[in-house]
C-alpha cells in the first residue's frame, strides 16, 4: 500500500497553542457547517467561545420557487438552529446581497470592526484562492470572503490608522494570532482536525439546512467521503474523519511589526 503524500507542516500545535475565542466568516448560511462544524463542535465542547459572521443573507439560495419571499428569514432560522447544535449562539450578518459580494472597503471595514470587537485567537474564513478540483467550493462569494478577511486581518486590523473612525469609536487595533482558511485548494491545506467524535453532530447541523439540499442522501454521502479522504491525507487511522484547513500564522513569536 502506497504511503500517503507528505503534507505541509501546520504552524499550529494544539498541544501548545491556546484557543479561547474564535470568529468564523462565511459567505452564506450553511458554508461553515460544510467546512468546519466538526471542528467547531470540538472547540465549544472544550470551552472555546465561537462566533459566526455570515456576510450575505443567502437570498439567492434554495431550490423551491415558493420560498423566494421568505428565503432570507428561512435561511437565518436554519443557521441559528444548526449553530446551536454545535454550541454557537453568536451570529452576525453583514447583509450583503447573495452573489454580489465583493472585497470592497465597506465590507473590509465591517470585518475589521467585528474582529476588533471580538478579539479572537483564531479567525476562520473561506479561502481567497480557487479550488480547481471542486469548483463548487469556489463560489465567487466564497472567494470574496477570503479576500476581504485576509485584507482585513493584515494590515487593517492591527493598524490603528486604518479606518481611523473605528479607533476613535474605541475599537483599538488588535494583533490576530491565527488565520485558518477553508474551502481552498487541497495543496494549500496544512492542518487537519480529527472530528470523528463529532461527525454525527456535523451531519445533524447540515440536515437543518433543508432548503439547500434537494438530495439529502447524496449530500451526506459526499460529506462523509470527504471527511474520510481528509483523514487519509492526514495519515490518520482507517475509518477516522477529519476537516482540513490552511493555517496561517499572522502574529507569532517571530513576527516583526510591519513585515
Amino acid at each position: 500500500m502506497a504511503e500517503p503524500a507528505a503534507q505541509a507542516q501546520s504552524p499550529f500545535d494544539p498541544a501548545t497553542h491556546r484557543v479561547g475565542r474564535v470568529l468564523c466568516f462565511a459567505a452564506h448560511p450553511d458554508d461553515i457547517d460544510f467546512a468546519a462544524a466538526g471542528t467547531i463542535a470540538a472547540w465549544t465542547a472544550a470551552g472555546v467561545h465561537v462566533s459566526y459572521c455570515i456576510m450575505t443573507d443567502g437570498d439567492a439560495g434554495g431550490f423551491d420557487p415558493a420560498h423566494r419571499a421568505e428565503i432570507i428569514a428561512l435561511r437565518a432560522a436554519e443557521q441559528s438552529r444548526a449553530a446551536a447544535l454545535v454550541g454557537v449562539s453568536d451570529i452576525y450578518y453583514l447583509h450583503e446581497r447573495d452573489g454580489y459580494l465583493e472585497p470592497t472597503h465597506e465590507v473590509i471595514k465591517g470585518v475589521v470592526k467585528l474582529i476588533r470587537e471580538v478579539r479572537p485567537d483564531v479567525v476562520l474564513a473561506m479561502h481567497p484562492e480557487r479550488n480547481w478540483n471542486r469548483l463548487q467550493k469556489s463560489h465567487p462569494d466564497h472567494l470574496a470572503v477570503g479576500e476581504a478577511v485576509t485584507r482585513a486581518v493584515y494590515p487593517a486590523v492591527e493598524n490603528p490608522f486604518a479606518y481611523p473612525e473605528l479607533a476613535e469609536a474605541g475599537l483599538e487595533a488588535y494583533k490576530l494570532p491565527w488565520l485558518w482558511l477553508y474551502a481552498g485548494p487541497d495543496e494549500r491545506e496544512n492542518h487537519f482536525v480529527d472530528v470523528t467524535d463529532h461527525v454525527a453532530t456535523k451531519l445533524a447541523a447540515l440536515h437543518v439546512h433543508v432548503s439547500q439540499h434537494p438530495d439529502v442522501a447524496a449530500m451526506e454521502a459526499v460529506v462523509r467521503q470527504g471527511l474520510l479522504a481528509n483523514a487519509r491525507r492526514a495519515g490518520l487511522a482507517d475509518g477516522r474523519s477529519a476537516e482540513a484547513f490552511h493555517v496561517v500564522t499572522v502574529n507569532g513569536p517571530d513576527t516583526i511589526a510591519g513585515f
